[in-house]
């Protein structure tokens, strides 16, 4: 639906042609190789649980000139940083106005950056997703693998210890019972994602 919108929205402005739709952001740096493309609007999670991020950072090392801007309606915490860090030239979450992503898009176009200064406000149990601290939200994200606290004190270089400390925290902030009814719900409201995309 968001797609067919910002079709919508491209092919009633005199300011943009609307090239091409992809449902699979894994098809869209052989789109930038036989196609003059310009700007991309590009979703973090498509089809077939094809990163948009991952397909961002190869269409920037092959084809820098490419403008892109990462669109999407999930709050989770890392993408900000990861957009960021591979060149991505703005980002947005998504509010459905028709005016604002094509000045968005114009904005970018003239060589701005835009970035949000953070996700949108969450709430989460009796708190929200910005009273996380950055490593809780690192923590809160690992533990949507299912992993043991050994494994996950491992994959961080941190103590055993340190990992409980982490989610008790989150416990005591969120009021939720057990870490299964915590990440369920991260999850659900999308303030982590699964670690289901491949991350850099």
């Amino acid at each position: 639906m968001p797609r067919e919108l910002f079709e919508i929205y491209i092919r009633s402005s005199d300011r943009f042609h609307h090239l091409l739709s992809v449902a699979n952001a894994a098809a869209a740096p052989s789109v930038c190789r036989t196609s003059q493309v310009d700007l991309i609007l590009m979703d973090v999670m498509t089809e077939l649980g094809h990163s948009g991020l991952d397909a961002a950072e190869e269409i920037k090392r092959q084809f820098p000139h490419v403008k892109i801007i990462i669109v999407t309606s999930m709050p989770e915490y890392s993408w900000l940083e990861r957009a960021r860090k591979i060149g991505v030239d703005s980002f947005w979450y998504k509010d459905g106005q028709k005016e604002s992503i094509l000045d968005l898009m114009e904005r970018t176009m003239a060589g701005e950056c835009i970035y949000p200064d953070e996700t949108p406000l969450i709430h989460i149990g009796n708190t929200t997703n910005r009273d996380f601290t950055q490593r809780e939200l690192e923590i809160l994200k690992e533990l949507t693998s299912g992993d043991s606290n050994t494994v996950i004190a491992d994959r961080l270089h941190i103590s055993v210890g340190t990992v409980k400390s982490h989610i008790q925290h989150l416990l005591e902030k969120t009021g939720f019972r057990t870490r299964t009814e915590l990440v369920s719900e991260a999850c659900s409201l999308g303030i982590v994602v699964r670690n289901t995309i491949r991350e850099y």
